[in-house]
This record gives C-alpha cells, sequence and structure tokens, in this order.
C-alpha cells in the first residue's frame, strides 16, 4: 500500500521511492523482515526495507574488520566473508585487504560469543582469522572454503557462522504455533531444506528462502516468514472474484482454478456453496485492461462460454467453462487470465471506472477520391499515382524511406514529399506486441534513431513511446503476420528465453524475440530484422529488380557479384530476374538504407546521407575501400572523406 510523497534513498537507489508497505524480501539486504514498511520504485520493482534504507551508511566501521573502514558498493557478487553467503545488491568492501560482508551482516554483526546455541551446549567462540577449508561439524553439507567460523574450544568443533548465528532470533521466535497448522509447533529452520520437501510454501506456493523458514517434520508442513508473519485471511468475500464467501483450504491438492483455467497443486480459496476454486494470486485479477495484442478493451469474465476457442495471446486452446478476458466488441476473442496478466501484454493499469479514449487516430483527411491531407505534411495536399514508378532511388517514401517501387504512392502537388500508399494510412495511435504501452506515430525528422526491434538507423516514420522507438515497417507489424517465406501459415510474436530461443529461418542468427509459426510440426521463426527486410530492390549491378529469396534447397557454391565472395544458400540473399545471381543482403542494402539520401545525421561525425551512385565509387576512409553500398555517409565540409558502413564509422 503507498501513499503520498517520495524518498531519495541515493545511496541505495538512483529512483526516487515512495513509502511501501510490503513483507517480500528486501532488494537491500535479501532477508524478510517482521515489520512490512520500507521503500518501494514502480520503474524498477525494487523494494528496501526501512531499518536498510535508514540505517545505511556510505562509510562504517565493523567489529570483525577493525583495521579498515569498509565502504558501500553495490552489485558486487561475491561472497559475504562473515556468513559465506553470495551478497546480495548491498555489501560493504574494504579496497585494502579485499574484505567483503553483506548488508545483513554488516548491520547485525555476529557476537564474539554464542552462549546458549541450538547447535552446541558450550561457548562458542568467533574466530578472528578465516580459515581455508574445514568440516561444519552442524552437518550442514555445505561447502566451505576462506571464511569465519565458531569454535568450540572444549570439544574442538567448528560451524559456519550462520549455522549456530541467526539474527532473525531477534524478532523470530524458533518455534511458532501457528493457525493453519494447530497440530504441531513450526520450527524455525536455516540453511537446506529437507530432501524430502518440494520447497514451497504450503500457502503461498512461492519458493521458500532457504535462509529462514518455518517447518514441521512430522507432516511435511513449511511456511516462508511472509506467511509466518502475515498469513492469507482464513475467509474472505471477494465480489469481484466471486458472489459468496471464499475460505482457504490449506491442503496440498491438485485443483483447476475457475478463474484461469490453469492448474494449482495448493491451499485455493473454496467456495463451499457452489465449488468454486482460486488460485489466490487470481483474487487480485483486474476487471478491465488494454493488453498489447488488441486495439480494443479486454474485461474479466467468470465463464468465457466460447466453445473451441484459442487465446489470442498463447494461441492454445482456452477452457471455456472458465473464467479468462474478453473483446466486447469482437466475437470471439478471448484470452488466458494469466496471458492477459503477464508483464510483456499488460501495463499493469486497471481501467474499470476510466473513460475510453475517443480522440481520432486517422492519420489523414480524405479531400476527395484521389487526394488526402497527411498529418505530417498538413500545408499541402498529397494526390494518389495509381502506377507505381519503376524503383527510381530519388523518389523515397518519407515514413519508410525505402524508393517508391513498382507501388502505389501518394505524392505531394507543391513539393517532392512521397508516401506510400500503405505508409499513408499508418494509425497514429496503436498497440503493439513489442510494448505494452500504446505507440504513437511520430512524423519524418532530421535526427536519426535506432529501432529497438530490428536494430537499423533511420530517419523515417517511427512509432514511439518514453524513449522506446521502433521503425515504421517493426511498428506495423501485427499479428498474425503473413510473410511469403512461409505462406502456408501465419506467423506470431514470441518471446524466448535462454532455453527456448530460435534460430532465424533468414539469417540463422539466435534471437530472443522472433515472428514464430505456431503449428506444432513447424519450426519456422524470422526476426523482426528479416521479416522487415524490401521483397523487390533495385541495385546497380542489375537492370532488373532483385527479389528477395528464401530457397533452402539451393546446393553448390554461389558468389555475390558485388563483393566477390562466396555466399550462404542457407541463409536469405537476393537474386535477379532469371536467378542466376544470389547476392548478400548486406551488399544489397548496406547499413544505410533506411536513412533517408539528403539527410544530415551526427553518428561518429556530422555526416550526410548520400547516394551511392556515382561512376567512380569512393573509398570508405574506414575499411580503405571502394564504397560497394548503396547509401553511405560522407563527413560534412570535407571533400573525400566516406563511410560505407557502422563499423567503419565507429572504427
Amino acid at each position: 500500500m503507498d501513499s503520498k510523497g517520495v524518498v531519495s534513498l541515493p545511496l541505495i537507489h538512483n529512483h526516487q521511492m515512495m513509502p511501501w508497505n510490503d513483507l517480500r524480501k528486501g532488494d537491500c539486504c535479501g532477508h524478510f523482515e517482521a515489520i512490512s514498511d520500507g521503500y518501494y520504485c514502480k520503474r524498477c520493482d525494487f523494494f528496501v526495507h526501512k531499518t536498510c534504507g535508514d540505517g545505511v551508511s556510505e562509510y562504517i566501521e565493523h567489529p570483525s574488520h577493525p583495521n579498515h573502514t569498509l565502504e558501500l558498493c553495490s552489485n558486487l557478487r561475491f561472497h559475504c566473508d562473515l556468513c559465506g553467503r553470495r551478497t546480495n545488491y548491498l555489501s560493504y568492501y574494504c579496497e585494502i585487504c579485499g574484505f567483503i560482508v553483506d548488508l545483513h551482516c554488516a548491520m547485525y554483526p555476529p557476537p564474539e560469543f554464542i552462549e546458549n546455541s541450538e547447535r552446541h551446549h558450550h561457548k562458542l567462540t568467533l574466530l578472528k582469522e578465516r580459515i581455508a577449508a574445514f568440516d561444519c561439524d552442524a552437518k550442514c553439507g555445505k561447502i566451505s572454503g576462506n571464511e569465519f567460523a565458531y569454535k568450540c574450544q572444549e570439544c574442538d568443533l567448528t560451524f559456519h557462522v550462520d549455522c549456530v548465528w541467526h539474527p532473525s532470533e531477534v524478532y523470530h521466535p524458533l518455534e511458532v504455533n501457528h493457525s493453519y497448522h494447530p497440530s504441531h509447533p513450526l520450527k524455525l529452520h536455516t540453511g537446506q531444506r529437507p530432501d524430502y520437501s518440494d520447497g514451497a510454501c504450503r500457502l503461498c506456493a512461492r519458493k521458500i528462502d532457504d535462509r529462514y523458514f518455518y517447518h514441521c517434520s512430522s507432516c511435511n508442513f513449511t511456511l516462508d516468514m511472509r506467511c509466518v508473519l502475515h498469513p492469507p485471511q482464513q475467509s474472505l468475500l471477494n465480489l469481484k472474484a466471486h458472489d459468496h464467501q471464499l475460505t482457504l483450504l490449506p491442503r496440498l491438492d491438485s485443483f483447476t482454478c475457475n478463474a484461469c483455467g490453469l492448474k494449482g497443486d495448493r491451499s485455493p480459496y473454496v467456495c463451499f456453496q457452489c465449488g468454486f476454486m482460486i488460485h489466490q494470486d487470481c483474487l487480485s485479477l483486474p476487471r478491465l485492461i488494454n493488453i498489447n495484442r488488441h486495439d480494443h478493451r479486454v474485461s474479466r469474465t467468470s465463464v468465457l462460454g466460447v466453445v473451441n476457442s484459442v487465446c489470442e495471446v498463447c494461441h492454445r486452446k482456452v477452457d471455456w467453462t472458465c473464467g479468462g478476458f474478453s473483446c466486447q466488441r469482437c466475437s470471439g476473442y478471448v484470452v488466458h487470465s494469466k496471458c492477459a496478466t503477464n508483464k510483456d501484454v499488460w501495463n499493469g493499469k486497471e481501467l474499470e471506472g476510466v473513460p475510453e479514449e475517443t480522440e481520432d487516430i486517422k492519420p489523414f483527411v480524405v479531400i476527395d477520391n484521389n487526394t488526402i491531407q497527411h498529418f505530417s505534411h498538413k500545408k499541402h495536399y498529397l494526390r494518389l499515382h495509381v502506377n507505381g514508378v519503376l524503383c527510381d532511388d530519388k523518389k523515397r517514401c518519407r515514413a519508410c524511406t525505402h524508393p517508391i517501387c513498382l507501388q502505389s504512392f501518394y505524392g505531394c502537388m507543391d513539393c517532392d514529399f512521397i508516401l506510400h500508399q500503405n505508409c499513408a494510412g499508418f494509425p497514429r495511435k496503436r498497440w503493439h506486441v513489442l510494448h505494452n504501452e500504446r505507440l504513437t506515430l511520430v512524423s519524418y525528422e532530421y535526427d536519426f534513431f535506432q529501432c529497438q526491434a530490428c536494430n537499423r538507423f533511420s530517419n523515417g516514420f517511427s512509432y514511439q513511446y518514453s524513449g522506446i522507438t521502433f521503425d515504421v515497417g517493426c511498428g506495423s507489424i501485427s499479428e498474425p503476420f503473413v510473410h511469403p517465406s512461409h505462406p502456408d501459415h501465419p506467423l506470431y510474436y514470441t518471446l524466448l528465453d535462454e532455453e527456448t530461443k530460435s534460430s532465424c529461418n533468414g539469417c540463422n542468427k539466435s534471437s530472443y524475440s522472433v515472428l514464430r509459426c505456431i503449428e506444432d510440426d513447424c519450426r519456422f521463426a524470422i526476426c523482426f530484422k528479416c521479416a522487415t527486410f524490401p521483397q523487390v530492390v533495385k541495385h546497380r549491378v542489375d537492370d532488373h529488380p532483385l527479389s528477395l529469396c528464401f530457397d533452402k534447397e539451393a546446393s553448390g557454391k554461389y558468389w555475390c557479384d558485388i563483393c566477390e565472395k562466396e555466399t550462404n544458400p542457407e541463409t536469405w540473399f537476393y537474386t535477379c530476374k532469371d536467378y542466376r545471381a544470389s547476392l548478400h543482403i548486406k551488399c544489397v542494402l548496406g547499413d544505410f538504407s533506411w536513412l533517408m539520401p539528403g539527410s544530415t545525421i551526427d553518428l561518429s561525425e556530422l555526416s550526410k546521407v548520400v547516394l551511392n551512385n556515382s561512376i567512380s565509387r569512393p573509398f570508405c576512409s574506414g575499411c580503405k575501400m571502394h564504397c560497394i553500398f548503396p547509401i553511405i555517409l560522407k563527413i560534412v565540409g570535407t571533400s573525400d572523406k566516406y563511410f560505407c558502413s557502422i563499423e567503419c564509422a565507429f572504427g
């Protein structure tokens, strides 16, 4: 629960934070606290305990390292010299001798002596020097090395610090009686969980933190700190989730959640009156939201009711008897609850009670059947030319920056402003799979940008939101996406992880973000860069237009007529009308084909974007070779300094 006002904690975090109540593990020290007060940054999802935020200092004197002052550091991924655990976000460090303690050990230093340890009946003494390796007599099974330890001088036994000293015991008892487990008391555990445990909290299903948790060995019942300190309500009435009173059932039982249609394995809230069951985290599902896959709002419904329907985000079948999200305007448009509220799909804004935006997003005003006034060029009217000219490099669309090539276009009646007919129709605002906020179309500017989907430089139109920028090629892609390289099945956007990332069928490079075929027996995928290559281009190497070729069955050796080097038929290439040439895509397009010739940009130096169409090709100042690419950069104020590629420009 947040409150008014913001707090600056410059030693801990770069952004302003707000007072916040939460029982999660702190990003400051990596531990749980009994109190919920703290500070939170919404931009980074970063939570700091109040005790850490208020108590941290830039420099400290620490009893475990009396000879030198320790300095506060962040993101030092080492091991604490006191407890042996990997340091969390914040720690204290000695530049002179490399000594490091995590924030928790800095705030709660282990005492010099322990008189009444749960592990041992004699007095334990903290050793003054680190020891290289030892077998912990607590039989914890952890590998030790070069750390401090407690020793019993009478028995000659040695223990890890965190096996016998628990700062949490200051505010967490060693044993608790809990309302959800009245049969036996729960004991505080530190270190590795029992082998027979599934490692998750019985109530909330979160993975337990091995440092501190409560456990009953007789019943194999485990609770994390959050659920011990503040357990979920035993019964509640949440009319947004269900019409009747719900009761928590703290059992390990498989069930299907009626709100999202997904399986659960423990502790649902149930309605004994009608058999309704729901995950705890589904209680807070929003009622009305925007998702980045659809132009209209979608609303939560208790029963989807569309038989044989498919989720429009993951494209898997939905259980029509369960709840989900649907569009009231588009019949049959349904989304799983979990898919709709995924952080890559939803911006986190509940829209119930918020009026829907009604602004006009049309990009132009129709003057007559052949004439429009476009928002990017209000001073003149644009007239439609149905038959495009044959790939004239000098006639380029101001939106996508590509030449007018056998395509219908709108041309200004008073100046040289041109837009492809298709580009002229891009809406001024749109939702897009690559971002979960609504993007705005920004018209042509001479300043350039780098598209965050394909990484190309451009100074055409772009779709933007708060520093996120996509060129109109990537920004106009929508689902289902049909590409001529894979005409039989449509493609859908998929964000992959390290284990599932795919190789693009166009360039053979691995990518986390692809447009992929979802058919079970098809692994076709293309990255956004390959998906937006022009299908037809004109190049000086041939009198005819060149076509993008997807022929993966080609065999033998092929040579590029531009660079005179071998090509790989396993990747896409450009070919001429009679298919006698295979030209590298990089050689045909270069790095600057998405920049408007005649414009000036400040890349590594102030440069003019020029066509490489003279009889004698200039020398590149970077690679010292003749420039082979169709568009190059000429350094302003010089007569013979050129760059042919990004690599050459940045050296």
